[in-house]
């Protein structure tokens, strides 16, 4: 094949990819190698069929993915079984922690993204920084979680709806044809569908929680009319109507695994990242302010749920993430005897939890689809039409949502199904998060040793690697703890339903080293080009940075605080 005269020149990569021979737009007229990424003269998102993923995704749709990855039926539902086990103190310090864990991997993320806006986002940097074997059990890890997800997300949203008497009179098949279809709607406008959906979707939980937040403290005071119970105070932290700390270290332990899922998904805003219009502002903001928020609405709402609702109250017996008719905050809305309110608040758990389907499909699609651009899947998967859509991704995953039907088996079969389904991500959560701290690790050392400084980083996180190295240490115990948890429970389908990721991550991380015969642990340091698809602009980024830290100053501190939760 004869090269365009005008495109740049093979360039080798010690990773391994191979030369690289990309045309006057960026794209591979040639290759050698098992990997292909684009050339670094040229910002371009890896593609298949000659079209590129679309960059349309704005600070605000960066900023509210964030936040509507992380917030859905795990706070709204699932906390209800944390506090049933553990109390109101215990679920406070255990999210306190993960939420500190989480700012970590999230600042970690932001440096590498603004640095590497590739698709695929840390797939790709545990690839590149840790071992292409990690990599390729990161990357498929990832998948796998959303696409079981999916099918679960969609029967939770249906049983939702068995709130009200009219729903129920309905065929749940029904309903779940007619969430595939709004999620194939959606799909229809690619990347922009999903960011607007988002967008507005977390405007509504962010309302909601705000409205609850406010309404929690009125009725704790005794300011609701229709409540006569009067003043709570917290008495519910005490006993004989409640236990800070309950069921000691044991229930301690389940708060951590029940945190630990509420926050999944927050790192989406990385996998965005390579669609970002304007990476310097929107990547780091959606970052640091986003997880402000988070902690702010998770923390507080928790903490208002803790003075208002008893965590001995036997309807905490049954929170589940489909079953919002125990959620806690319905309960807490309920027992103060506000008419219509409960249901208003079970519509927004309905739309929390389509709002987590809508992830589904976006955090599988893209890593698919990454995958197959370095050869790790099948190759049409990483073909991508005319409007960004990798689709055939986007069928698979349909394909998964089609699970959900099973919801009209009827019995306990729905049931056991989706727990071995959702068994396959279980702790593939706490994987990922500790994967992208090592990559953010070894990509500074990788930095370091090829004689570049931190001041030519445009975005540098908070606490740098130490930060990193205190996200794993926690990531480490959260895991500890969940198998004391599973252990303790002397149940073995509870040990296995909790425990089956880490097999299936092992195997992935074999089967690829099998695959390649590359039996090292870690890629050489030295190995690592750490300027092989930097973004072009990068001056231009790290004057933009310096820009804003003069905007972060002492004398702009009220507005930033502003700005940071609303």
């Amino acid at each position: 094949m004869s090269l365009n005269p005008a495109a740049p020149p093979a360039v080798y990569d010690p990773n391994g990819v191979g030369s690289v021979y990309p045309d006057e737009k960026g794209y591979i007229s040639e290759k050698r190698g098992s990997l292909v990424e684009p050339h670094p003269e040229y910002d371009v998102i890896e593609a298949s069929g000659g079209h590129e993923l679309k960059r349309d995704l704005k600070s605000r749709h960066m900023q509210m993915i964030a936040i509507g990855g992380a917030i859905g039926a795990g706070l709204f539902v699932g906390i209800g079984g944390a506090f049933q086990s553990g109390g109101p103190a215990s679920v406070l310090i255990g999210f306190i922690i993960i939420g500190a864990a989480m700012y970590f991997v999230m600042q970690a993320l932001a440096e590498l993204g603004v640095m590497y806006p590739v698709n695929g986002a840390f797939f790709t940097y545990a690839h590149r920084f840790i071992s292409p074997a990690w990599g390729f059990a990161t990357g498929w890890d990832y998948a796998i979680q959303w696409l079981t997800v999916l099918p679960f997300e969609i029967t939770a949203a249906t049983l939702t709806l068995e709130y009200w008497k009219a729903s129920r009179e309905l065929d749940k098949a029904v309903w779940v044809t007619v969430f595939l279809a709004v999620l194939f709607i959606i799909q229809i406008f690619g990347v922009k569908g999903y960011g607007e959906t988002e967008f507005f979707l977390s405007i509504i939980k962010i309302i909601a929680c705000s409205g609850f937040i406010i309404l929690g403290i009125i009725i704790n005071v005794g300011g609701v009319p229709t409540d006569d119970r009067g003043y709570l105070g917290g008495q519910f932290w005490h006993e004989p109507k409640g236990q800070a700390f309950k069921g000691g270290f044991l229930g301690f332990c389940g708060v951590f695994v029940t945190a630990a899922f509420s926050f999944a998904g927050t790192e989406l805003t990385g996998l965005a990242a390579a669609e970002a219009a304007n990476p310097i502002k929107s990547i780091p903001m959606a970052t640091k302010q986003v997880l402000w928020r988070i902690c702010f609405f998770y923390i507080l709402c928790l903490l208002i749920v803790g003075l208002d609702v008893s965590s001995d109250d036997k309807r905490l017996l049954n929170s589940s993430n489909d079953n919002t008719k125990f959620s806690p905050f319905v309960i807490a809305i309920a027992d103060a005897n506000i008419p219509y309110l409960p249901g208003i608040f079970n519509g927004v758990i309905t739309l929390s939890v389509i709002s987590v389907a809508n992830s589904c499909t976006f955090g599988s699609t893209r890593t698919l689809q990454a995958l197959a651009a370095r050869k790790m899947a099948p190759k049409f998967f990483a073909y991508v039409d005319k409007s960004g859509r990798p689709i055939w991704c986007i069928v698979l995953q349909f394909c998964f949502g089609l699970l959900a039907y099973v919801i009209d088996a009827g019995g306990d079969a729905p049931g056991q199904f989706f727990n071995w389904l959702l068994a396959l991500s279980g702790i593939g959560n706490l994987f990922i998060w500790a994967s992208i701290c090592i990559s953010h690790i070894r990509f500074r050392k990788a930095w370091k040793l090829h004689g570049h400084s931190l001041d030519e980083l445009p975005f540098k996180a908070s606490f740098g690697m130490t930060g990193s190295y205190i996200g794993v240490f926690l990531f480490v115990i959260v895991l500890m703890a969940t198998f004391y948890t599973a252990v303790a429970s002397l149940d073995a389908e509870s040990f296995f339903t909790s425990f089956l990721a880490g097999p299936l991550i092992l195997f992935l991380y074999l089967l690829w080293k099998v695959v390649t015969k590359e039996w090292y642990l870690l890629t050489p340091l030295e190995s690592i080009d750490v300027s092989y698809g930097v973004r072009t602009n990068l001056e231009d980024l790290q004057a933009a940075a310096e820009q804003q830290r003069k905007e972060r100053a002492m004398r702009n501190f009220p507005m930033r605080v502003v700005h940071t939760l609303f």
